[in-house]
């Protein structure tokens, strides 16, 4: 027989998708007089490994290709790229997470900034392999620092906001 999904999961998926999508629609307002300055933190992929790290009984990897594949096709992106790498990244950081647990705060940073450098690498390599444009190395670069500067702003609001909190160790399956 099919078990159906606990409340939990439920409530925990509905919350992430409520506010993956409440930052996509703030990054697609034109909030800019034509002036391109630099480059925003990437808010979506920073929620999305700390709702890992956090919670990685509420969040399955088909809700995680969901999301970043409706950010791909509303930010004109090559389709799928970007979301087989943060599958990856983030299936990476779900094994992850026992260690880290009991990790401090400053263990899990480092580890998340490591793993955004290396899926923004991959990400970059793959597009000069498939002769994809490339953006330029400094923007690139800009946004690496301020995605992983934003990590700790955005575990703090997910924990005042929504009250996501790190799992137990009773909880953990």
């Amino acid at each position: 027989m099919i078990q159906l999904p606990n409340r939990s999961f439920v409530l925990g998926t509905l919350v992430f998708l409520f506010a993956a999508w409440a930052l996509l629609f703030l990054r697609l307002l034109p909030l800019s007089q034509g002036f391109m300055g630099w480059p925003g933190p990437d808010m979506g992929l920073a929620l999305i490994l700390a709702w890992v790290l956090r919670r990685p009984d509420q969040l399955s990897a088909p809700v995680v290709v969901l999301v970043v594949l409706v950010e791909e096709v509303m930010l004109m992106r090559p389709l799928g790229l970007w979301t087989a790498i943060v599958l990856i990244g983030s299936e990476a950081a779900r094994s992850r997470e026992a260690r880290w647990r009991d990790q401090p705060f400053m263990v899990e940073w480092i580890g998340v900034g490591v793993l955004i450098g290396l899926m923004m690498l991959g990400y970059r390599i793959a597009q000069v392999l498939f002769m994809l444009p490339v953006p330029a190395l400094g923007q690139v670069i800009l946004q690496y620092l301020a995605t992983v500067a934003a990590y700790p702003v955005v575990i703090f609001l997910a924990r005042w906001l929504i009250g996501l909190r790190r799992i137990r160790r009773g909880e953990a399956t």
